[in-house]
């Protein structure tokens, strides 16, 4: 057999476009880390200003006119709203006026992300020095001294998603990637819930008590992280019932490569570009990682919304994987795991 033959032999067009596929993924992972990391710029950050009434009016309008639009200002009525507005999370700092003297305060929250919080300080570092003023920088929310830039959390969540989609693809690639019926798909969540389950509380246990580079609560990281890993891995469930062993690497493109990089993680929200800042929230690992910090640094406030994308991606998998469970296979039908092991039988 000459070695033309044996190349048509060995390589089957569903392998190729595999091999092109895993290629378009390579490329779409560069860009989008770097699309989102590269360059990083507060843009449109929730700030708050707490002045006398004139003068929180025209210090509003000069930062909203900032070049770049770094800040999204808002007046706020005092000291106090200021902070509980920060530790809910609806801003992500404030400037204090102080009326009667050339020292202002600004509150920063680095439990959110150190990055964002040192950006704030740097930026109003200058905009007070043109007034002739000087600021100080209060930390209402500061990041443990054990969580280096505020990533703790960021990387807690990422293990976390790993977990999920690596436990679903063994689970399709031992067994095939559709369920042979509803029994079997029934045990495969049963399987990924207990994996969850034990997952969450390995990442809580090692974060907390071991590292000791999160605050909170052991138990509240621990159902957040079975959570994340029971959505994680039930959405890769349904790709692979879907799409075959192909659904593997759209739950990497959607998990890894667009997921990961807008979760906020490395530069909070306010300092992706638009495209990462709109997705990021969406997808798991970006609400996995807001409610992490939230937990961790901000008293659990703000999290019902990422929980619920968490939970929509759990039961929307769930379903999926149960409907096509149901569904019989036409005679003759073979999955693509299986095709692909007899390739590479014939290969071998």
């Amino acid at each position: 057999m000459s070695l033309v033959d044996e190349l048509k032999s060995a390589v089957t067009p569903r392998a190729a476009l595999l091999v092109v596929g895993v290629l378009a993924l390579q490329l779409l992972f560069i860009a989008s880390y770097v699309g989102a990391l590269h360059d990083p710029k507060p843009k449109d950050v929730p700030f708050g200003v707490v002045a006398p009434p004139q003068a929180a009016t025209q210090l509003v309008g000069r930062l909203e006119r900032l070049p770049g639009g770094p800040l999204d200002p808002r007046a706020v009525s005092d000291a106090a709203e200021a902070r509980e507005q920060v530790l809910n999370r609806d801003i992500d700092g404030a400037l204090l006026v102080n009326p009667a003297g050339t020292t202002d305060t600004l509150l920063v929250a680095s439990g959110g992300g150190t990055v964002l919080a040192s950006g704030l300080e740097r930026l109003f570092t200058e905009v007070e020095g043109a007034e002739r003023r000087t600021v100080r920088t209060l930390d209402v929310a500061p990041a443990s001294p054990q969580d280096f830039d505020g990533l703790s959390a960021f990387y807690l969540v990422v293990g976390w998603c790993v977990g999920g989609y690596i436990c679903a693809a063994i689970l399709a690639i031992s067994a095939g990637s559709r369920p042979a019926n509803r029994e079997r798909a029934v045990i495969r969540l049963g399987t990924l819930a207990l994996y969850a389950i034990l997952g969450g509380l390995g990442g809580a246990v090692i974060v907390g008590p071991i590292l000791g580079a999160l605050p909170g609560g052991v138990v509240a990281l621990w159902g957040l992280g079975a959570l994340v890993v029971f959505a994680v891995g039930a959405a890769t469930l349904a790709l692979q019932s879907v799409f075959g062993i192909v659904g593997i690497g759209l739950a990497i493109l959607l998990i890894v490569v667009a997921g990961n990089p807008s979760a906020g993680g490395a530069f909070p929200l306010p300092m992706l570009p638009p495209f990462w800042k709109a997705i990021g929230p969406a997808l798991p690992p970006g609400a996995g990682t807001w409610a992490a910090r939230s937990i961790a640094y901000f008293k659990g406030n703000d999290v019902t919304v990422s929980l619920l994308v968490l939970s929509a991606w759990a039961v929307v998998g769930t379903v999926v994987t149960l409907v096509m469970s149901s569904l019989r296979r036409k005679p003759g039908s073979q999955p693509i795991a299986e095709e692909l092991g007899a390739a590479g039988g014939a290969a071998a």
